[in-house]
């Protein structure tokens, strides 16, 4: 039996939130201050316009609401995928960089050239 897609049961919010969590770890993570597992996300993409750039993405400020929404970030720390230390950052567990939400290519927007 193939494993089940979405096994925690997120939201669509919170799967486009955890995609670009996802990505900003990736992008400009780093170890975080207590030596905990995980990577430390210290900043949040200010958005210009309707988008905001991620690495060599492009990504639609309608996809990133959840990024400023505490209801959203208090669901992924409760499942496990987040663990604020905030003001200071945000830290992507082990599980949250690992979880496969589908959505990496439909909201980061990569261009050809």
């Amino acid at each position: 039996m193939p494993p089940k897609r979405n096994p925690l049961s997120l939201n669509s919010l919170q799967l486009k939130t955890l995609t670009l969590l996802q990505e900003l770890a990736r992008v400009a993570g780093r170890t975080p201050p207590d030596d905990m597992p995980g990577i430390a996300i210290t900043e949040l993409p200010d958005p210009h316009g309707d988008h905001f750039h991620l690495g060599e993405a492009v990504v639609a400020v309608r996809d990133a609401t959840g990024l400023r929404n505490p209801s959203v970030w208090a669901a992924l720390e409760r499942k496990g995928l987040i663990r604020p230390k905030l003001p200071e950052a945000v830290i992507l567990t082990p599980l949250g960089q690992e979880y496969d939400t589908g959505l990496r290519d439909s909201i980061l927007h990569r261009s050809s050239h």
